[in-house]
């Protein structure tokens, strides 16, 4: 069973777009031998298994609001926003700097942010950022305000590298979008967000949190660490990612051969190939990044659509469509005239 939150074309004073992306990797890169080294596999078999040949971690001392805050200040350069123009900063990750305070209350200092601005993480893993969209549209569209929306991860510290199934997948990194008023008939046109929270096993960090709380034996046992069930997953998305595509679509009033761009949740490369086909989407580019970045968790949506828009590959004017998705288990969806 899932719960949702969803909605049609919105209206209200003033449209809400995406005014300026940016995004942040880390400077060391690593290669497939050296991701898989402790976990027994090589370039060959991560390359044949998920595509990826290379991904960034970061450096010992770098954390995530770190990364997120670079690519925060270089998605304010983009939209000509001041940090002290923000009404609003969230960040949407799953591995922030520590349980308390918020991720965001760093970047808002790192930043420069003045306290006017409400800064809170959100966590819905994989699809954080897409989720955190919706919230901060939601936000600031009665105001007229601007939000700046990060999504951050740091991966490497919570994988277990002599686990093949995990470690050789992530990457770290940050990306961002500023929000705000934009002309009418553009901006973001409909979200859907998603919960199946009777797959809420098949990602987890076991522990570490209030009902397993850190000891020698959660240690020894390896709890601390990212476990997932890749197998599930793939099906999982399979199932309940095309479906929930066309069903936003259809509320939304557009039709498939309108969508010009899919910047998907960069999972891994042959997934991302599966699911492009199963989509049915015959105009639309699939965007990727996760054969040189991994998957960024959070992060990876803006990073693509970041990487997109720079490129000039996606253009004013074109129809994107948003997807994450990832633990939880949660779908996030979001139609976004760029």
């Amino acid at each position: 069973m899932a719960t949702t939150a969803e909605d049609g074309r919105y209206g209200g004073p003033s449209p809400v777009g995406v005014l300026g992306t940016g995004s942040y990797l880390p400077g060391h890169v690593v290669g497939n031998d050296e991701a898989g080294e402790a976990a027994g596999v090589d370039d060959a078999w991560i390359t044949r298994k998920t595509g990826i040949r290379a991904r960034r971690w970061a450096k010992p001392d770098e954390a995530t609001s770190d990364l997120a805050a670079a690519a925060g200040r270089a998605a304010l350069r983009n939209a000509g926003i001041s940090a002290r123009d923000l009404s609003l900063i969230v960040v949407a990750t799953s591995t922030p700097d520590s349980p308390q305070p918020p991720t965001a209350a760093v970047v808002a200092d790192l930043i420069g942010a003045t306290p006017a601005a409400a800064a809170f993480d959100l966590n819905a893993v994989c699809s954080g950022f897409v989720f955190a969209l919706s919230v901060a549209q939601r936000t600031v569209q009665p105001t007229g305000g601007h939000a700046l929306v990060i999504g951050a991860d740091i991966y490497s510290r919570i994988l277990d590298r002599s686990d093949r199934r995990t470690t050789v997948l992530f990457g770290d990194g940050a990306g961002a979008a500023v929000l705000g008023p934009t002309a009418t008939g553009g901006g973001i046109l409909a979200t859907r967000l998603a919960t199946f929270p009777g797959y809420r096993d098949l990602i987890e960090v076991p522990a570490g949190g209030s009902r397993r709380p850190a000891s020698e034996y959660t240690l020894a046992d390896g709890a601390h660490y990212f476990r997932m069930n890749g197998r599930a997953v793939r099906e999982f998305v399979a199932e309940h990612v095309p479906p929930a595509v066309h069903e936003l679509l259809r509320r939304a009033g557009v039709r498939p051969d309108e969508i010009d761009h899919v910047i998907p949740h960069q999972a891994n490369a042959v997934m991302l190939d599966e699911l492009g086909r199963s989509l049915e989407l015959p105009r639309a580019r699939l965007h990727t990044t996760v054969v040189d970045y991994g998957n960024t968790g959070a992060a990876s949506v803006p990073i693509t659509l970041d990487a997109a828009v720079t490129s000039g590959a996606a253009r004013p004017g074109d129809l994107a469509l948003l997807a994450g998705f990832g633990g939880g288990m949660a779908a996030g969806l979001a139609l976004v005239r760029l």
